[in-house]
């Protein structure tokens, strides 16, 4: 599979968007720890909007990466947890992010130094 087209449509295009989105990132990894009811998940990721949150979790859930397990109980009980798919797509994810927490140092020091030789 080439991510090297330049159709913005393709398919593979758009679910490594939505994986990658910022609120797409920080669900999956949120869901690799447990299942998470809508407001326990806002809470634990932080800073995302109920209708930011609801829109993302309906994206991975129709690419098969979140399931939505509502139960009929008074209150109504809605769980989200990962599928096996979402599960593969969120150990890649959180390989990412860990790699950028171990390697933000050199991040760092490369963006001083083009900085600086730009000044």
């Amino acid at each position: 599979m080439s991510m090297m087209g330049s159709d913005a449509a393709c398919p593979e295009r758009l679910v490594m968007e939505h994986v990658t989105s910022r609120w797409g990132t920080l669900v999956l990894i949120a869901l690799l720890e447990r299942p998470y009811r809508f407001g326990a998940l806002r809470r634990e990721i932080g800073g995302v909007s109920e209708k930011m949150l609801a829109q993302t979790l309906r994206t991975l859930e129709r690419d098969g990466l979140v399931h939505r397990d509502a139960r009929p109980v008074i209150p109504p009980r809605v769980d989200y947890s990962l599928t096996g798919l979402g599960r593969e797509a969120a150990e890649q994810v959180r390989g990412l992010a860990r790699w950028t927490e171990r390697r933000m140092a050199a991040v760092e020091r490369s963006r001083e130094a083009y900085d600086a030789a730009r000044s």
